[in-house]
């Protein structure tokens, strides 16, 4: 019988402790904290954009990952299908947190069935397309800092982090700890691509959730803003 309880009691005991040394592990985590960079500013409304939600897709108030399909949607079943399963899937139960898909006006039957290709009987409650004119989606795209331009039919593999202010966030500097240390020249983030399994796992997933970690503080009153602006890197 004593057997049994010490027994019990030295299980009751690892599973008491085990939490505890858990959160006291992340403990620390919470003063390295360095909030997302905003990298630019002003990102344009989607005022001028159609869709076919009840409810007006914008992107303020929201936290939001914001692609551009371009005139070929099929075409990119590929990219949308690692941002259902990678980003959108992982997200989606997170407040405020949406998916647009950009893409140009007589496009709508093709993004029907690109639709049925990456899901079906799924929530995608958060997951939006918008649609718009040529010159509307090329004016979007300018208000972003890109690193690579539209392609001819409107489309990029890049995809790009909104937050509820329009701000874009990204990396000013997404060096390596082995790259500062060899001083190498600063590189920064801005846009991730979504064809790349690796980017989208490593950092965007990263990213994303520390944009959340920050208006999580905020709410809570415990932000302290380090955020650097586009401009500290000039200086």
């Amino acid at each position: 019988m004593k057997k049994s309880n010490l027994k019990r009691n030295t299980v009751l005991g690892v599973l008491f402790f085990l939490p505890v040394a858990f959160l006291l592990m992340l403990y620390p985590a919470k003063h390295n904290y360095i909030p997302l960079d905003i990298i630019n500013e002003n990102v344009l409304e989607l005022n001028s954009f159609f869709s076919d939600s009840e409810e007006k897709i914008k992107l303020e108030e929201h936290i939001t990952v914001l692609a551009f399909l371009g005139k070929q949607p099929l075409e990119n079943t590929i990219a949308t299908s690692n941002l259902k399963e990678l980003v959108y899937d992982k997200f989606k139960g997170f407040k405020k947190f949406q998916l647009v898909l950009v893409a140009p006006r007589g496009t709508e039957s093709q993004v029907e069935k690109l639709q049925k290709e990456i899901a079906t009987y799924e929530d995608l409650r958060f997951w939006h397309y918008v649609y718009g004119s040529e010159d509307k989606i090329k004016n979007l795209y300018r208000s972003l800092k890109i690193e690579s331009p539209l392609k001819d039919d409107l489309s990029v593999n890049d995809v790009f982090i909104i937050d509820k202010e329009l701000n874009q966030r990204g990396r000013l500097d997404d060096r390596t700890k082995q790259q500062i240390e060899e001083k190498k020249p600063v590189i920064s983030l801005s846009a991730y691509n979504c064809i790349d399994v690796s980017v989208i796992k490593n950092k965007m997933s990263e990213d994303i959730r520390i944009l959340f970690t920050e208006y999580r503080q905020k709410r809570k009153g415990k932000f302290d803003s380090t955020t650097r602006r586009a401009d500290d890197l000039k200086q």
